[in-house]
């Protein structure tokens, strides 16, 4: 093995340094046609990005509604027929009503005629 002198590693941390500036300054600048076309790609995917974010909110947000409608109905629905057989149950039961009356109104009157029959 080779043991690494002081000189050699600090020529080595100077080529490294050397490298890493060269790769640098190879990079292409703001004003790069590469660079600019790159940044408008991203820009493009970002919109896009945002124009499916809000479609998906849009969508939701009618699924929402759309629901909320569908619950109001069914709730309105339920309450008219909840309404209808109460209307009908009070009718049935003022007809039951009616015709128990007319039922003791029957024999109430037999009884007076009964009476009357056997002075």
């Amino acid at each position: 093995m080779k043991a690494d002198t002081f000189n050699d590693r600090l020529s080595a941390a100077a080529a490294a340094k050397k490298a890493m500036l060269e790769k640098f300054r190879a990079q292409p600048g703001p004003n790069d046609p590469a660079f600019l076309e790159r940044q408008a790609e991203r820009k493009a995917i970002a919109e896009a990005r945002e124009q499916r974010v809000a479609d998906r909110k849009a969508a939701r947000e009618a699924e929402i509604a759309h629901a909320k409608a569908e619950a109001e109905r069914i709730a309105r629905e339920e309450a008219e027929r909840k309404a209808k057989q109460e209307a009908e149950y009070a009718v049935k039961a003022l007809a039951e009503e009616a015709a128990r009356k007319a039922e003791r109104d029957a024999r109430y009157a037999a009884r007076k005629a009964r009476k009357k029959s056997k002075k």
